[in-house]
């Protein structure tokens, strides 16, 4: 029909009483909106009275097939809005919190530190900001851990970074095969070797790595050989190293530790050795993790030659050592026992190996002589964890480049 809604009130009654078994539907919500705003617009609805508004509501239901009900509000809307089509559709959406610029700076941190898990991440960005008083880590320093991941997923983000993982041991009468147990003193060290491959001609560069069980300072360094010849001034060296008495020492069952030169050497600094267990394969759990999350996370797996050795040694002892053990923070354990009565090692304490070495009751009696602890909370004061981690990855590259490694050797 067209034209309707120019019909009088006369010509609609009209239409009504003879069109009382015919039933209209409209084809669109829009087209019947538009013309329901038509009828009222030029019918002078507001003016209209009680019985007249009501034959135009009869009027509107029969020709769009709407109901009454439906009808009537649609009616509201036009006399409080002036008009009847629905509002535009719009999505609620949080306020964004973290900035380009944020992403930019936690992929910067990742990068620098080389994608620690997200309580580890998180405890740095604390650290930025509230012990250092970097203003660009505002923001970061109070970001939750899942949302922490969230920003990993970011587009900014993974166009900054992208991302890639085991270690064995071998029988002799030194040592006693036991589990060590520090009883929360600090000096009882986890140790193991890392092999960087072979190739035809010759063996790789050997690693040694040593953790200590209770604080989870660290110390690595680099060797051409594993005989016993050549590990005691390593061993000695690394020994040095710890800012406090080292009282035990615990290997897996290999002959680079178990032997009579390493022995004798433990024995003249007054060292407890001890050896893992068989069917016991977490007795050396900590610094078989340490293996895999620090020296091939930054050494890779490839082969690099034995002769290396020394500069590989030179950059562990001046960047790698100290940016571990003074800006890196670890995963501290805490035992729980749940409601079966089994114990749990739970970590919900992220700290770096000094802050956990703090920490104890009394730090100052575990330190070596003529090392006090203001001597190493001014080490750890002297940069930023993200500049220690930059200064250290700038040193690797440059490392790299002289062994003439390619760069992204770590990630093969």
């Amino acid at each position: 029909m067209h034209e309707a809604e120019k019909l009088s009130l006369d010509q609609i009654r009209a239409f009504l009483q003879a069109s009382q078994t015919i039933r209209f539907e409209g084809e669109s919500r829009s087209q019947v909106y538009h013309w329901i705003e038509q009828v009222l617009c030029l019918q002078q609805y507001h003016q209209q009275s009680r019985g007249a508004r009501g034959l135009l509501r009869l009027y509107l239901a029969k020709m769009t097939g709407r109901s009454r009900a439906q009808v009537t509000r649609l009616i509201a809307r036009y006399r409080t809005r002036g008009t009847v089509q629905p509002g535009v559709y719009r999505r609620h959406r949080f306020p964004q919190r973290y900035t380009r610029a944020d992403v930019e700076l936690l992929a910067t941190v990742d990068e620098a530190h080389e994608n620690l898990s997200g309580p580890a991440t998180r405890r740095i960005l604390e650290r930025e900001y509230r012990q250092y008083g970097k203003p660009e880590y505002t923001r970061l320093a109070s970001i939750s851990v899942a949302h922490l991941y969230n920003l990993r997923q970011h587009p900014r983000y993974r166009e900054r970074r992208l991302h890639y993982t085991k270690t064995r041991p071998a029988p002799v009468a030194i040592g006693e095969r036991r589990c060590p147990d520090p009883q929360g003193q600090p000096g009882y060290l986890r140790v193991d070797t890392v092999h960087q491959g072979d190739a035809p001609a010759a063996k790789g560069v050997y690693h040694i790595n040593a953790v200590d069980q209770v604080t989870q300072w660290e110390i690595v360094s680099a060797t051409e050989r594993i005989g016993e010849t050549w590990l005691e001034p390593v061993l000695r060296a690394m020994i040095r190293q710890f800012p406090f008495r080292i009282l035990g020492f615990h290997s897996a069952n290999g002959s680079e530790f178990i032997n009579r030169i390493v022995a004798r050497l433990l024995n003249k600094l007054l060292i407890e050795q001890t050896k893992s267990r068989p069917r016991h394969s977490n007795d050396n759990g900590l610094v078989e993790t340490k293996n895999g999350a620090v020296i091939r996370k930054h050494m890779g797996y490839g082969y690099i030659p034995a002769a290396h050795a020394e500069r590989i040694q030179q950059f562990y002892s001046a960047h790698l050592n100290p940016y571990l053990n003074y800006h890196r923070p670890c995963a501290q354990p805490d035992l729980a026992i749940d409601e079966k009565g089994r114990t749990r090692y739970v970590y919900h304490r992220y700290q770096t190996p000094l802050e956990t070495l703090l920490a104890l009751p009394n730090p100052a009696q575990y330190l070596r002589p003529g090392l006090t602890v203001a001597v190493l909370q001014r080490i750890a004061a002297t940069r930023s964890d993200t500049e220690a981690a930059q200064r250290m990855q700038h040193a690797k590259r440059k490392l790299f480049e002289e062994l003439r490694l390619p760069a992204n050797r770590p990630w093969k």
